[in-house]
């Protein structure tokens, strides 16, 4: 009976989560999935559209770092509920706007609203699944991101096409609105809130024998590994975001392609990096499973090395070989190719600091690794399309490019320093 108790709300539970995260995405993007219908309508150069999307990075930088904290406070269903409510209220309004000034403050308290959307998920997963289990359902869930990213531009086009960019985000908002009160009637924190045993409890007898994994913040900060996979981070993020927030323009305004054909290729970038994230957790999990973790080096590291390559070479393919005559199939098969390479190291960055992170900043290590990929995103904006500007859209996407050879260079000289955050291992132990 407790079984079958566990297996109802698990399933109703993780099913609320993954459709309200699908459209936290979805409402995430949709500036970018409207992009060339909306300027159509209303004149934007490239730094009116850098300072918009990066207004939005900016606040979710902050609000995913504060969010963090606050969801070990604060309810995890109110808090994944108002982000949501939140959400789908701005892109009512931003549907109604028609200024860059306000289409930016908009976005930006978009942005605060879409950093309360991840943090509780995580929370609510770890009370609701064994550790054996949380990982997987992890990855299930944030493939949510890939789903809506993968459905949205075509859906965005086709809507925009058929009605106007305005209709397409006042739906997606209303929407948002209604999903958010269902999360709100249909998540529980945990087992107990419904009369079950919770799951962590176990966990508590465990404590009095922690401290042995546990650091004082000072030498967990100090920690080199820490701050390799902070920059790592900040630039696979920064990279994957360049490509889906301004590929599609760079394929019709410099190699000649149709709207259709960018929303395409930014689909095929997304159902890529859908499989790249399954990927990247189950053969890393292998790799874990036949190595195990070690002090030095990480055995993850070996696929996520060849991912960021990955990454590499498809964006050199991608800019040097696309042409206005290219087939579809070779610029949908480069979207695939880096959707699968850039999300697959976004998880991993993910799953090692966690696990690499002293029992007692584990929330912490995601935190500060999450926070410095969202400054990489930030950086993708208006920075980025700065250079757009005035160098062109293919000197910038090279510019990323050099960036990313760089980074997997250097991740690869220092892929076996210690790999144990926080208290010095000493080798003769």
């Amino acid at each position: 009976m407790v079984k079958s108790g566990y297996g109802y709300y698990r399933t109703t539970i993780f099913l609320a989560m993954f459709v309200g995260y699908t459209l936290y995405y979805f409402n995430r993007k949709t500036f970018s999935f409207v992009m060339p219908s909306l300027m159509q309508e209303i004149k934007l150069d490239k730094d009116d559209l850098g300072l918009i999307t990066s207004s939005q990075s900016l606040a979710y930088a902050i609000s995913k770092f504060i969010s963090g904290v606050l969801s070990d406070q604060i309810s995890a269903r109110w808090l994944f509920s108002i982000g949501l409510f939140m959400v789908g209220g701005i892109n009512v309004l931003f549907s109604w706007s028609s200024t860059v000034a306000v289409f930016s403050a908009l976005w930006f308290l978009n942005g605060l609203g879409q950093g309360l959307g991840w943090p509780p998920c995580g929370k609510v997963l770890r009370k609701w699944f064994e550790p054996s289990q949380f990982g997987t359902w992890w990855s299930v869930l944030s493939c949510s991101m890939n789903l809506a990213g993968g459905l949205g531009p075509i859906i965005a086009t086709l809507l925009a096409q058929s009605y106007s960019w305005r209709s397409t985000l006042s739906t997606s908002g209303l929407i948002c609105v209604v999903m958010s009160i269902f999360c709100l009637l249909v998540i529980h924190n945990e087992p107990s809130d419904v009369g079950l045993p919770n799951i962590e409890a176990s966990a508590k007898k465990g404590k009095a024998g922690s401290s042995k994994d546990e650091s004082t913040l000072k030498e967990f900060l100090l920690s080199p590994y820490l701050w390799l996979l902070s920059l790592g981070y900040l630039v696979v993020f920064g990279v994957k975001t360049t490509c889906t927030d301004w590929g599609q323009l760079f394929l019709i305004q410099d190699k000649g392609q149709s709207a259709l054909m960018g929303s395409s290729y930014m689909s095929a970038l997304e159902i890529g990096g859908l499989v790249g994230s399954l990927a990247a957790g189950y053969l890393s999990d292998r790799a874990v499973a036949r190595q195990g973790l070690h002090v030095y080096g990480n055995p993850r590291h070996g696929l996520l090395l060849s991912m960021m390559a990955g990454m590499c070479i498809s964006m050199y393919l991608f800019r040097t070989t696309i042409t206005q005559e290219s087939s579809n199939v070779w610029i949908l098969s480069l979207g695939a190719a880096f959707g699968f390479s850039s999300y697959g190291p976004i998880a991993l960055f993910g799953v090692i600091a966690n696990e690499s992170a002293p029992s007692n900043y584990c929330g912490t290590s995601h935190a500060i690794v999450a926070l410095m990929a969202n400054v990489g995103g930030f950086l993708s904006g208006l920075p980025f399309s700065t250079i757009a500007k005035h160098h062109g859209w293919d000197t910038a996407f090279w510019v990323a490019e050099v960036t990313c050879v760089v980074t997997t260079i250097g991740f690869f000289l220092f892929r076996n320093i210690q790999t144990k955050m926080g208290r010095a291992i000493k080798k003769t132990d």
